[in-house]
């Protein structure tokens, strides 16, 4: 039961970081596109660029969850499992 609970604890961690990264990736992408849209917007419209951040939403969701589950997994076995 406590290496279920520890590695959804890393799954959620995943998902926090994700949260973050997709934060600065935001904040410096609409920083740009505020100061020249037309040279930052390579040609999408705003309907497209939202497209665009939705998917890559997605994206950024899964690979956060699946980088805590992973992460999750090896620090159990580093910390609990390698010392029997």
């Amino acid at each position: 039961m406590k290496r279920i609970f520890y590695i959804i604890s890393f799954s959620f961690l995943g998902l926090l970081l994700q949260i973050l990264v997709h934060a600065l990736i935001e904040i410096l992408y609409i920083g740009l596109l505020v100061g020249d849209y037309n040279k930052y917007a390579l040609g999408f419209s705003w309907g497209q660029l939202v497209l665009i951040h939705h998917i890559g939403t997605v994206i950024l969701v899964i690979l956060g969850l699946l980088f805590g589950f992973w992460q999750g997994k090896y620090w159990w076995k580093r910390l609990y499992e390698d010392k029997k």
